[in-house]
Order: structure tokens, then sequence, then C-alpha cells
């Protein structure tokens, strides 16, 4: 039991008095605080290992460490995931702290010396094939080759979430009805929804097909937290329909393939339901028309690094803008 004193554990009033001075000391390594605030973020010793690209035992040494010398142990392992004591509650606001000092000094000479390094972490969906995304590094990488680049492949909260909390610089993902909020985007690719069946499917008679139609058959889809299921979902709850769906897959393509072989209807972007003529038949969803889109997106508020800042420039002169209907 821990006995309090003036509304806070005794424990945490000790910390309070010393991890300032704790933080500002040699003996405590910068290297320390960033396995800690990885462990805090990823809630575990092995996802922040793996974010850190070190070993799993090297990030539990420096925190066992870094709990020696506050003398408190920081995190609670005994669940099946790894949570904040009272005490690393009260000292992750002063590690996050010390990392964006140091950040924010390299980052004030690197834009005075006019030198571009550091690292810079792009997320993407698994299946925009259509955007030249390597040949987009790849000029980067000629004209900045002292910044280490990341891609990672999410679903499109998770990607929204990563550019939220800075974890992802800049993202490719696919937009529900509206854009999330504090996040800027820029659209790529608009694409029609199609629904797409097997040639022996009753529907393959048909040249379209109205959403309220869809709503008895079994539906193959992306999943939830991906742009076009929220696109889906949105349109049906509007149209007061509950759809059925049978089966959720993570790629278009193997959408397209479960419907070749029968199992139901698949809800695609146009390129991928027109990709398979000779196994599927491809009809727009109609009335009403839905669309998906594929935006270029970053963090609205914040600082970011001169290098994410040069990257997010690169992309928005790489990549065209979608055509206006006026064209």
């Amino acid at each position: 039991m821990v006995r309090r004193t003036g509304g806070l554990p005794r424990p945490i009033q000790k910390l309070r008095r010393w991890t300032s001075p704790l933080l500002a000391s040699r003996v405590m390594e910068l290297r320390q605080l960033e396995y800690f605030v990885a462990v805090t973020e990823e809630a575990g010793f092995t996802k922040a290992a793996t974010r850190l690209h070190v070993a799993q035992p090297g990030v539990s040494a420096q925190i066992r460490q870094l709990e020696r010398e506050l003398g408190q142990p920081l995190f609670d392992r005994s669940g099946r995931t790894v949570r904040l004591t009272e005490a690393g509650e009260a000292v992750l606001p002063y590690a996050r702290a010390a990392l964006a000092a140091v950040e924010g000094a390299r980052l004030t000479v690197d834009e005075l010396t006019g030198l571009l390094r550091g690292h810079v972490t792009i997320g993407t969906i698994d299946w925009i094939q259509s955007l030249d995304l390597p040949g987009m590094l790849a000029g980067f990488h000629r004209d900045h080759p002292n910044v280490e680049i990341t891609v990672v492949q999410e679903k499109a909260d998770t990607l929204t979430g990563g550019l939220r909390d800075g974890r992802i610089d800049l993202a490719f993902l696919s937009l529900g009805s509206e854009p999330p909020e504090g996040i800027t985007t820029r659209v790529v690719i608009e694409q029609d929804l199609y629904a797409a069946v097997g040639h022996g499917h009753p529907l393959a008679r048909r040249s379209t097909i109205a959403l309220r139609a869809l709503a008895d058959e079994d539906l193959i889809c992306l999943p939830k937290g991906t742009g076009l299921r929220a696109v889906l979902d949105g349109a049906c709850a509007d149209a007061g329909l509950r759809p059925r769906v049978a089966f959720e897959a993570g790629e278009p393509p193997v959408l397209a393939q479960l419907a070749a072989q029968g199992l139901g209807v698949a809800v695609l972007p146009e390129s991928a339901a027109r990709a398979r003529p000779d196994g599927l038949h491809a009809m727009p969803i109609v009335r009403p028309r839905l669309s998906g889109r594929i935006a270029l997106a970053w963090r609205t508020e914040g600082p970011r690094s001169p290098a994410a800042r040069a990257l997010i420039t690169r992309a928005r002169d790489h990549l065209a803008p979608p055509p206006s209907s006026d064209d």
C-alpha cells in the first residue's frame, strides 16, 4: 500500500523533485529516454525494438538501467501488455521534452547550414501500384542522399494516427467521405466504386447496379479502417441498408479472385474491377454513385523536419492532381 500525502504518492513526490536534474545529468543517456518513449508508445519491448531497429534485449537492458538511476520501476510488466507505472507516467513528459529539445537543436542547425539529413517515414496503403512511388523516392534519394527513408504499409486509420502523433511524416491513404481532422490532404487519384462478379453470377447480366440491389448479396470488401470501406458503409447507413459482408481482405486483387470464384460480389475501385475482364464482370455502383479517393496527406499542425518538408514538396510536385470535371 502506498501512503498518500497531499494527494500524491510519496514516490511521485520524490520523482517530481528529482526527475528534472536527473534528466539533465550525464549519467542518463538520451538513448535510454528514446527507448523509454518507444516502449510506452508501442506498449511492448518487442515492438519497440522493431521500431528502433535494435535487439529486444538491448532495449530491456537500457530500460532497467534507467529504472535503477531513477530508483523506481517505470513499467508494469505483469500483464500481457506493458503499462506505465505511476512513476512512468510522471517521467514520460520530461522524457519527451528532452528528446524534443535535442531534435529541435539539430533541426535549427540543419536549417542554418542548409544541410538536409535525418530520417523520414512514408506510409502507404497496400495497393497503390498506379502511383510511381519508387520513382519519386529514387529522385528524392539522388538529391538528398543523407536522408534515410522508411516506407510502411498500413490501413488508412493506422496511417492517420501515425501522421497525428508524428511517427509518419507523409502518407498516401484512402479517404472516406470526410478528410481526417488535423490532416492536410491532396487528392491524387479518384475512382468510381464498382461491383464485380464472376461471369456465371446472376448479376453478370447487368451493366450497372444500384446500391440497394447489393443489400441482399454476399459482399466481398476491404476491412474496416480503410477509406473505401468507410465510403461503402457510410452510403449504406445513409440509405438505411445493412450490408452483408461475407469476406474481407486487405488487397483488391484478392477480393477480385474471391469474386471470380463465385463467392460473392466484390466492391472495388474501377481499375481493380476492370483488371480481369476474362474472369470478372464489372459494373459501376449507381444511385448513388460512389467514389474512392487516394490522397497525399500530412499533419497540418506541428513542427516538421527540413527533410520531411522537402519530401512533401517533392511528392506534391511529382504527383499531378486528378483532372477536373470540366476537362
